[in-house]
C-alpha cells in the first residue's frame, strides 16, 4: 500500500498561480507513472496532467495546455502541478494517483492503483 498525500492547494483570484505537490513516505515515486485528476462539484473526475515514470513523457488537456506543469523531483520523491493563470472553472478536489506503468502515461482513472486524499483548489473571479 502507498499512501499519497497532496498539499498546495488553497483560495486564489482568477488569474493566479498554485504549486500542488504530491509525496509519500511509503515508496521511491519513481517506479510508479502518476497523474493528476480533479473532481469539481457535480462533476465526474476527469485527468488534468499525467507523466510517465521517468518523467519524459508528459499529457495535458486542451484547456490545461500552457497553463499548467507537471514535473517530477526525485531528490524530494514528489510529483508537482504547477497552475498558471487560473480560472474559475479550475475549481475542483485536485488528486494525484500512482500507477505501475513502465512506459508512457495513463489517463483513465480506474487503472490507477493508488490515490491521495484530494486538496481543494478555489478560484473566485
Amino acid at each position: 500500500q502507498v499512501q499519497l498525500v497532496e498539499s498546495g492547494g488553497g483560495l486564489v483570484q482568477a488569474g493566479g498561480s498554485l504549486r500542488l505537490s504530491c509525496t509519500t513516505s511509503d515508496r521511491n515515486l519513481n517506479v510508479y507513472a502518476m497523474g493528476w485528476f480533479r473532481q469539481g462539484p457535480g462533476k465526474e473526475r476527469e485527468v488534468v496532467a499525467a507523466i510517465s515514470r521517468t518523467g519524459a513523457s508528459t499529457y495535458y488537456t486542451d484547456s490545461n495546455k500552457g497553463r499548467f506543469t507537471v514535473s517530477r523531483d526525485s531528490a524530494k520523491n514528489t510529483v508537482n502541478l504547477q497552475m498558471n493563470n487560473l480560472k474559475p472553472e479550475d475549481t475542483a478536489v485536485y488528486y494525484c494517483a500512482a500507477v505501475s506503468r513502465w512506459t508512457g502515461y495513463e489517463l483513465e482513472p480506474n487503472k490507477y492503483h493508488f490515490w491521495g486524499q484530494g486538496t481543494q483548489v478555489t478560484v473566485s473571479s
